[in-house]
């Protein structure tokens, strides 16, 4: 495979010297950024460096991404490090400033966006990250050299030195940052000039753990949530029950009576209790008795119980306007000319993404209203403000975003409303406010997975082989919801929703994914794992039940269909000799599964037992083997996935939130169930490091655990289970 050259073109100065070391602002989109009157601010602050070498050898490098427990705060700091040759000790990472223009990154699926989701962080910032690391060492090299008289070319780098063997001498960056001259155009740099993988000395170490982590242990670690400043005010907030709706009647004058409250507010968003403590806010939103007018409400008549039957309707009615997701062949003519056809149907329900950390922000409103500081840990900095501007009616550029660490993301800090809210509640009471919902708030607020319904139908020839492959989805459009510019743009595709219907490493000649957008009004988002949560669960089980069919062997199957891609070959046969797969086990089913997800490769397999009284799965022992490329730090891989698997198990086995009258009807994890410790499996990991470039980690644990544990049961029982949650209910009833 031919690699791709990408280019750091530097036409003017690329760093500048000032507070006290060499700032080096680089563009990765390989435009310069500006010498340092246009990198510092009149106070000093800088605006938009990458990485600053101070006198005293400590290496400042920023991070574009938010650190939600995935470990970028670490990683891209790294990148550049390695080929930088800097002392990690000496590495001190912060936080970019969002602004897209400087710090976004060069995804294929997000090209210069700023943005922390999908699992693009790596892979976004691998390449340009390596070169500006690469053309700061040639900076100091060229230096030293002309400093030393010596050439270039006998001067090599070390742990945060600049090294002459021939006359033993070096010289810490530090100290090359005392005298180091800014060139008027810098040297040229390309992936030719970059290191070899048996070059790296941090990329890949083992014993090089997360920056974030002593201070979670420590307790000095600084969420949104933990934010303080001064002559702020709290907030919290009984959420409106669905978009739309509005507070009709308030018993403002009971809940003023509660010491500490100082204003009762109805908004457009609900119906916000100003305060002095956090005790009084929250006593004052229990308090809280709301009419509310749901006339408005376009989710007010949604029964997600009643919806799977109205969703079946749709999907087989063929005035329904349809929508084509991917397409091979002709699928239609195989499926007509099969020698043999199954069809099946599947189902999920509403998902909450259940972070620790509920909802939260801190707004500070000038004046005038014009201008805004926001304390928030959020996955997506220019969105906020950008949403915020648009709610103070200013620009984004008046908007600081101040970036704290996220106590969970998975999709839920992508879309700002804590921001927006905080904000507007500032700038009504002219201080600082700081909103908290409680969980109850923060469920009543879910932007949730969306509820799918899905027919599929396969087209067979003679000897058993797939010829011809249709998958049909009934969902709201998440797209529509969180990312209505790119659904305007792409004549209303669904990119997160669509994720997992492809099967682009299966040879299946002819195939059509297609799909039917419901719109009931509910404030659906991006989930961990996205559409690949249940679009796979889908696949991966009818691709089972065909197996099953012709009786024929799981493993070997995909295999067989994988033949012209082995990476894919590589993860199934792997995950398949870990969890010894053909081992009779008494008692106990295996499952497997295989996936991708955006370029990574994932098999997993499930062993588990049913309790056939209470309908319980209990899941013993869960094999996951991956192919992400290169690895960046293999000890956060192996948490990344680890969690995605627990997270997954979770969402497979328990969790759904039911919607009766447009409102979510669960309150707190009393009634929205979540795994517990006692039933988390024992977890096998393995993965395949190779050379190809890294690809995203934090995501890709999901999307086989549903299907091979839906998989295991149908071997175990012989009872298929097609709807998720696989709660004991179903399974109940199930096995009849």
């Amino acid at each position: 495979m031919k690699a791709h050259i990408t280019k750091l073109d530097v036409s003017r100065r690329s760093f500048m010297q000032g507070a006290g070391g060499l700032t080096f602002a680089f563009a990765l989109s390989g435009t310069l950024l500006g010498r340092a009157s246009e990198a510092y601010a009149a106070d000093g602050a800088r605006l938009n460096a990458w990485v600053t070498i101070g006198t005293d050898d400590t290496i400042t490098i920023l991070c574009p991404q938010s650190e939600m427990g995935q470990g970028v705060l670490t990683a891209l700091p790294l990148i550049l490090a390695e080929e930088l040759d800097a002392d990690w000790s000496k590495v001190k990472p912060e936080f970019a400033p969002g602004n897209p223009k400087l710090y976004g990154g060069a995804h294929k699926m997000f090209p210069g966006a700023q943005l922390t989701l999908a699992s693009v962080s790596v892979p976004a910032y691998w390449m340009p990250l390596r070169l500006a690391g690469a053309q700061a060492r040639r900076v100091l090299l060229d230096n030293v050299a002309e400093k030393w008289g010596v050439p270039v070319v006998e001067l090599s780098t070390d742990k945060s030195k600049v090294i002459h063997r021939k006359s033993k001498r070096s010289i810490s960056y530090g100290d090359v940052a005392k005298f180091a001259k800014v060139p008027d155009e810098l040297p040229k740099v390309t992936e030719a000039d970059l290191k070899k993988r048996k070059d790296f000395r941090l990329i890949g170490r083992k014993d090089i753990g997360r920056v974030d982590v002593p201070s979670k242990v420590n307790g000095t670690a600084k969420y949104g949530i933990d934010v303080q400043v001064p002559g702020m005010v709290y907030a919290s907030l009984l959420h409106a029950p669905m978009d739309g709706a509005k507070a009709e009647s308030v018993n403002t004058d009971e809940v003023m009576k509660i010491k500490g409250v100082t204003r009762v507010i109805p908004l457009p968003f609900g119906v916000a209790v100003i305060g002095d403590t956090v005790e009084a806010t929250r006593a004052g939103r229990f308090a809280l008795k709301v009419k509310w007018d749901i006339s408005a409400s376009k989710a007010a008549p949604f029964d997600s119980a009643k919806a799977f039957d109205e969703y079946a309707r749709k999907a087989a009615d063929p005035a329904a306007e349809v929508k084509e997701a991917f397409k091979t062949g002709d699928a239609d003519k195989a499926l007509s000319g099969a020698a043999k056809t199954m069809t099946a149907a599947y189902s999920s329900e509403h998902t909450y993404h259940a972070q620790m950390e509920p909802m939260n922000a801190v707004a500070r409103v000038s004046d005038d209203g014009q201008s805004a500081e926001i304390w928030v840990g959020t996955q997506v900095q220019p969105l906020a403000a950008a949403v915020v501007a648009g709610a103070l009616k200013t620009t984004p550029d008046k908007i600081k975003i101040h970036l704290q660490l996220l106590g969970g993301g998975f999709g839920r800090r992508i879309w700002p409303d804590a921001p927006v809210q905080a904000a507007v509640l500032a700038s009504i009471v002219k201080k600082p406010v700081k909103l908290m919902l409680t969980r109850e708030d923060d469920i009543a607020a879910a932007r949730p997975r969306p509820m799918t319904y899905h027919t599929l139908k396969a087209g067979l020839d003679e000897t058993g082989n797939l010829t011809g492959w249709h998958h049909r989805i009934v969902a709201e459009n998440v797209d529509a919801v969180a990312a209505p510019p790119r659904f305007q743009a792409t004549g209303g595709r669904d990119y997160i929703g669509w994720v997992g219907m492809n099967q682009d490493f299966y040879d299946i000649p002819h195939l059509t994914a297609d799909a039917i957008r419901e719109q009931r009004g509910m404030r659906v988002h991006a989930w961990r794992g996205i559409g690949a949560g249940y679009n796979r669960f889908v696949t991966e089980s009818f691709l089972d039940e065909i197996v099953a069919a012709k009786g024929g062997d799981p493993v070997a199957t995909r295999l067989a269909l994988t033949a012209k891609h082995p990476r894919a070959q590589a993860v199934i046969k792997a995950v398949a000799e870990m969890s010894e797969f053909t081992k009779k086990r008494p008692g106990r089913g295996m499952g497997i599964a295989f996936s991708d997800y955006h370029d990574t490769l994932t098999a997993g397999v499930a062993e588990v037992s049913v309790d056939k009284v209470t309908g319980k799965i209990n899941v013993h022992n869960y094999w996951i083997a991956i192919d992400g490329g290169l690895i960046i730090q293999p000890d956060n891989v192996n948490a990344q996935l680890e969690s995605a698997v627990i997270y997954a198990l979770s969402g497979a086995l328990s969790e759904e939130l039911t919607v009766k009258d447009g409102a979510v009807q669960q309150s707190n994890f009393n009634d929205y169930q979540v795994l517990r410790m006692s039933d988390v499996p024992q977890i096998h990991m393995k993965v395949l490091v190779t050379d190809n470039p890294p690809t995203g980690m934090g995501e890709v644990g999901i999307p086989c655990v549903a299907p091979a544990i839906g998989n295991a049961v149908a071997q175990l029982t012989g009872k298929r289970l097609r709807h998720l949650p696989m709660s004991p209910e179903r399974v109940k009833k199930a096995l009849g």
